[in-house]
C-alpha cells in the first residue's frame, strides 16, 4: 500500500470535506424537512431544530484540547465512526406518527425526543471533528498544497450539501411516492446516509495520512491539567484581546441575519399547502428546485465571490457582498406574493436568492480569516465559526413562531427589513479593514 506519508491530498481532501459536510446538514437542514414532512408545526420544528446549533456555536470551549489532547487524525476517524453509529440509531429510532396526525399539522415534537437526543449527539461529534479536520489540512499539507486544494475542499463540501439538500430529498421524495408511507421513506433515507458515512469512514482509517507534524501540543512537554488548562485560557485570553473585537463580534452575530430567519421557512415554505400561503411542492421537486439547483447557484455564487475578492480584495467587494446578501431575498416575497406553480419561476427565484447568498458569503469568511490571523490561528477561527453558528441558532429559534404569527408573505417582508442592519454592520466594519486584505 502507497506510504501515508507521502499519499496525494487527491486520495483524501475530497472525501474528508464531503464526510464533513454530511452530518451539518443532515442536522440543521435536512432535519427540518423531516419534520415539516412529519407534520410538527412550524414554531416547534424551529426552536428545536436550531437549538441543533448550539455544539457549533460552544465548540470553542473544547477546541483547545483538540490541538491538546491526542493527534488531528485520531479525532477526525473517532468522531466518522461515532456519526456512523448515531446515523445507524437514528435509522432504527424514527418515529411513525399516523397520516391522521401528520396531515392535520399536529405531531409533537416530543415523539421525535430520542431522534432529537441522537441529532445532539451528532452534533457535538460533527463540530470536533471540523476542528480536527480544519487543523489537519493545514498540518498535512503544505502551503503550497493549502492553496491548490482549497478549490477542491470548497467544492466537495458544497457536494455534501447538494447530497444532503437534493440528492437525499430526491430519494425521500421518491420513496414516499412509492410506499405511500412517509416515515417508512425518511427510515430508508436515513439508511442510505449510514451506510454512505460508514463507507467513507472505513475510506479515511486506510488512506487519512500521518504525518509527523500531526501531534499533541503538549507532545514532550508534561501533560499535567494545570498545563492542560493554561493553554486552554491563553487562547481565549488573546482571542478576546484583539483589537476591534466588539465590533468582529457584532459583524459575526448580524451580517447574516436575513438569511438566518429565512433559511428555517424555505423548506416547510416550499411544502405547506397553497392554503396555508406555501407552494405545494412534492418533496422530490423541493430536492431539484431547492437542494439542487440552488444548491448549485450558491457555489457558483461562492466561487465568484472567491475570484471576485482575490481581484479587488475585501474592503472594495463589501458592499458589493453586502448588497447580494440582502437584496435577492426579494425573491421569496415574489413567491410567497404570486404563489407560482411553475417550476421553472420556482427554480429561478431561488437560484437568485442561493446565488447572491453565496456570493455576499464570501465577505464574511474573510472577514473571519482576516481577524483569526496571528497567534492560535486555528483555535481563533473556531471561535469565530461559534459566533458564526450563533448567529444562525438565535434567529431560527424564533423563525418559526414569527412566520405563524405574521404568515408567510409578511414573514419574508420582515426577513427585508432585517437587510438593514447587515447594511449598518457593513458599514462599520468597512472603516476598519485594510485596503489590501484578500487581494493578490
Amino acid at each position: 500500500m502507497t506510504d501515508k506519508k507521502t499519499l496525494s491530498p487527491w486520495f483524501w481532501v475530497p472525501t474528508l470535506y464531503f464526510a464533513e459536510g454530511i452530518p451539518y446538514f443532515l442536522v440543521n437542514n435536512i432535519s427540518v424537512m423531516m419534520f415539516a414532512k412529519m407534520g410538527v408545526p412550524n414554531g416547534q420544528m424551529a426552536l428545536f431544530t436550531s437549538l441543533l446549533y448550539l455544539p457549533w456555536t460552544i465548540k470553542p470551549f473544547w477546541s483547545p484540547f483538540v490541538d491538546i489532547l491526542k493527534t488531528k487524525r485520531w479525532w477526525i476517524i473517532a468522531m466518522q465512526l461515532l456519526m456512523t453509529a448515531t446515523f445507524v440509531l437514528l435509522t432504527l429510532t424514527i418515529p411513525h406518527p399516523s397520516p391522521e396526525m401528520i396531515a392535520a399539522g399536529e405531531t409533537p415534537i416530543s415523539l421525535f425526543t430520542v431522534m432529537l437526543i441522537l441529532f445532539i449527539i451528532t452534533a457535538f461529534a460533527s463540530a470536533t471533528h471540523d476542528i480536527a479536520a480544519d487543523g489537519f489540512y493545514m498540518l498535512a499539507l503544505t502551503t503550497h498544497q493549502q492553496a491548490a486544494f482549497v478549490g477542491a475542499r470548497s467544492v466537495f463540501y458544497r457536494l455534501s450539501n447538494i447530497f444532503g439538500q437534493g440528492v437525499l430529498l430526491v430519494i425521500a421524495g421518491a420513496l414516499e411516492l412509492k410506499t405511500g408511507n412517509i416515515p417508512l421513506a425518511w427510515q430508508l433515507t436515513l439508511l442510505v446516509t449510514s451506510v454512505l458515512f460508514g463507507l467513507i469512514a472505513l475510506w479515511h482509517i486506510f488512506f487519512v495520512p500521518k504525518p509527523a507534524s500531526d501531534k499533541s501540543s503538549l507532545e514532550g512537554k508534561p501533560q499535567s491539567a494545570k498545563a492542560i488548562f493554561a493553554e486552554f485560557g491563553r487562547t481565549f485570553v488573546t482571542y478576546f484581546k484583539k483589537p476591534g473585537i466588539l465590533l468582529a463580534m457584532i459583524f459575526m452575530l448580524v451580517y447574516r441575519l436575513p438569511e438566518a430567519f429565512l433559511i428555517k421557512m424555505i423548506n416547510p415554505f416550499l411544502v405547506a399547502s397553497n392554503e396555508a400561503g406555501g407552494l405545494a411542492l412534492p418533496t422530490e421537486t423541493v430536492g431539484i428546485a431547492y437542494g439542487t439547483i440552488g444548491v448549485a447557484f450558491l457555489m457558483l455564487g461562492g466561487i465568484l465571490g472567491g475570484i471576485f475578492a482575490s481581484r479587488v480584495g475585501l474592503k472594495k467587494s463589501m458592499w458589493w457582498m453586502a448588497a447580494c446578501m440582502t437584496l435577492p431575498c426579494l425573491s421569496f416575497v415574489y413567491l410567497s406574493i404570486w404563489l407560482p406553480t411553475n417550476i421553472v419561476a420556482i427554480s429561478t427565484a431561488i437560484a437568485i436568492e442561493q446565488f447572491g447568498y453565496g456570493f455576499g458569503f464570501t465577505a464574511y469568511m474573510l472577514y473571519m480569516m482576516y481577524f483569526s490571523e496571528g497567534e492560535f490561528k486555528t483555535a481563533h477561527y473556531a471561535i469565530c465559526t461559534a459566533f458564526m453558528a450563533l448567529s444562525m441558532m438565535i434567529p431560527g429559534m424564533f423563525a418559526g413562531y414569527l412566520q405563524e404569527a405574521l404568515g408567510y408573505k409578511d414573514f419574508f417582508w420582515m426577513v427585508i427589513c432585517c437587510s438593514v442592519a447587515t447594511l449598518l454592520v457593513t458599514f462599520f466594519a468597512y472603516r476598519r479593514l485594510p485596503a489590501d486584505y484578500g487581494r493578490k
